[in-house]
């Protein structure tokens, strides 16, 4: 069973996504920020990698006008994200499967937190050209997840990651085994290809690495 779509991981997710990942809330409020920047008042944002709800939460509070289309392949992480919103659920269009599910658009900006690194690296391509082909002209993107310099020790700073999520540093192993993260300069380089530009570092906590870029 993946972990998403276990009960018991995702009852206890929105208690401890924020707990795993350095400045969690304040990653939201950056990526708000930066949206904002090239969006207009009542963009509609495409949300790639929705389940929860925390992030699409975040950027509802931050911009009362915007209107999001998340997708996520966990219908389990859908609900939650449902229960998530609460009231806010009504400015959500959320459907299951990968970034194929959403419309054509153009939206006025979209994010992909904390999923990337799932991804192997043809499938994270294609990935970011499909949220490119569905971004209007200067638009926002905003993604986010585990990425180490070129040379770095990856499963030494997964380690850092985990002792700060509360796990045993004796898991980093077999989670840098699976975890297909890419160097910080393939991340970007991948970007540059699915057409964006711009493309600017602007978060990093241990592993974790966000950029923004233009589509």
């Amino acid at each position: 069973m993946q972990p998403f779509n276990d009960p018991a991981f995702v009852a206890s997710y929105a208690e401890t996504a924020p707990k795993k990942v350095p400045g969690y809330a304040d990653l939201h409020r950056m990526t708000a920020i930066l949206l904002a920047e090239r969006a207009p008042p009542t963009a509609e944002i495409l949300v790639v990698g929705a389940g929860g709800g925390l992030e699409i939460k975040a950027l509802a509070e931050a911009e009362p006008g915007w209107r999001f289309l998340g997708v996520d392949p966990s219908a389990e992480m859908l609900d939650l994200a449902r229960r998530t919103l609460g009231p806010l659920a009504a400015r959500a269009d959320l459907r299951q499967g990968t970034v194929d599910a959403a419309p054509d658009g153009p939206f006025g900006g979209a994010t992909c937190l904390l999923t990337l690194h799932f991804l192997q690296r043809g499938e994270r391509l294609d990935t970011l050209k499909a949220i490119h082909r569905r971004l209007r002209p200067g638009a926002a993107l905003v993604v986010a997840h585990h990425s180490v310099a070129e040379g770095a020790d990856l499963q030494g700073w997964l380690a850092r990651s985990l002792v700060f999520g509360g796990s045993d540093r004796d898991t980093a192993a077999t989670m840098a085994k699976r975890l297909p993260a890419l160097t910080v300069a393939d991340d970007e380089a991948l970007l540059r290809k699915a057409g964006f530009s711009d493309i600017a570092l602007f978060y990093a906590g241990f592993s974790l690495r966000g950029w923004v870029a233009v589509a």
